[in-house]
């Protein structure tokens, strides 16, 4: 098991997904976003069934930063609830793995790697 992840976001349109993804990339807490087409949401808001055209985000990241990326998604989301998903990337390429770690920030309180993350290295070596 890794400390990274991939978090599923929903957004409204091209422009606010470009928006999310942007920020959360140049504040290195996700080292890609990757901006599905739209897609057809069928869902269940307040009572009613709505469908929908939303934009897919698929965010990589590290568990350590999820609280961070959240509230960041929050903050500049235009929906009341929006989707935010996180889930563990169990296991995957040993280079891209580390590209990730070495493409969002430390989140240490010293300003090093969380433990997690450094002790990655050991089985990105084996």
């Amino acid at each position: 098991m890794t400390d990274k992840i991939v978090i599923l976001v929903t957004a409204a349109t091209r422009d606010e997904s470009r928006k999310i993804a942007r920020h959360l990339v140049e504040a290195q807490l996700a080292a890609c976003v990757n901006i599905l087409p739209p897609i057809d949401s069928v869902y269940r808001w307040q009572g009613q069934i709505a469908e929908e055209g939303e934009c897919l985000l698929i965010i990589k990241s590290a568990r350590p930063l999820f609280a961070e990326i959240e509230t960041e998604i929050l903050r500049l989301h235009s929906y009341q609830t929006p989707e935010i998903i996180c889930l563990p990337i169990i296991d995957g390429s040993r280079n891209y793995l580390r590209w990730i770690s070495e493409s969002v920030r430390p989140v240490g309180a010293d300003g090093s790697e969380p433990a997690a993350a450094a002790g990655e290295d050991n089985l990105l070596n084996t």
